[in-house]
């Protein structure tokens, strides 16, 4: 077994692409995982084990949104255990390819402690909005089950589009041009990245202000939703009349 050193320096060569993904997911979710998996290769965890506590951590943060009264102390618990999850989550894959364990197993109980995750985090909401909040209105009740939808079907629609083709991207000539494009995106995509959403749990010592923090991010992932809709049907139907 490799020195701590050795192990992020192999670490950083089994990194996924930055194609798609956020600032957040690139210098804060992926490198955090990179020292989770380091800690969980040097005590022998295997990356199954490593998802298996990414849902801990952030199944009992959920369960304390749907069970426990908001109050500040509260934010900042549910917070930490919703990003140290998402951390773990990052760390899975990575111990995954450092390891060579990985296989359709781990990938399957990832993408269902995903999905589990997408379902829970705006149930817990819905139950918390009706058991502790001042709501002005019951429809404010629908929110939840709005942010929900757009939730799960981004989920998996983005899952149909891996399974069903990738469309390589057009190559350019200018390689800084295309760096520039990739950072334009990664600050782009950073409303709808998971890790920006915790961050509304912090506002939870204040109810009015996570309601309407909370709608705004419903309200924001919706329209990535269509553009991702779009996006997508497009690449695939270009991909059926290319052949």
């Amino acid at each position: 077994m490799g020195s701590s050193g050795t192990v992020l320096r192999e670490l950083r060569g089994a990194q996924k692409t930055a194609k798609g993904v956020s600032l957040y997911s690139r210098y804060v979710n992926r490198p955090a995982g990179r020292l989770l998996a380091a800690g969980a290769y040097r005590i022998g965890l295997t990356p199954n084990q490593v998802t298996l506590t990414s849902a801990a951590f952030t199944f009992s943060a959920l369960a304390a949104v749907a069970l426990v009264r908001p109050s500040w102390g509260l934010a900042v618990a549910v917070y930490a255990g919703l990003v140290l999850g998402f951390a773990l989550d990052s760390a899975d894959g990575q111990l995954a390819r450092l390891t060579g364990t990985g296989g359709p197993d781990g990938e399957w109980l990832d993408h269902v402690v995903d999905c589990a995750k997408m379902i829970l985090v705006h149930t817990a909401v819905l139950i918390s909005f009706r058991r502790f909040f001042a709501l002005p209105a019951e429809g404010w009740l629908l929110l939840p089950l709005g942010f929900l939808f757009t939730a799960v079907l981004t989920f998996c629609a983005g899952l149909l589009r891996e399974q069903l083709g990738s469309k390589a991207a057009p190559a350019t000539a200018d390689g800084s041009a295309s760096a520039h494009v990739s950072r334009i995106r990664a600050v782009a995509l950073l409303p709808a990245d998971y890790g920006v959403f915790c961050l509304v749990f912090l506002l939870l010592g204040d109810p009015a202000a996570f309601r309407i923090g909370y709608l705004v991010l419903a309200a924001v992932h919706a329209m990535f939703l269509m553009a991702f809709l779009a996006k997508w049907f497009g690449e695939l139907r270009a991909l059926r009349t290319a052949d």
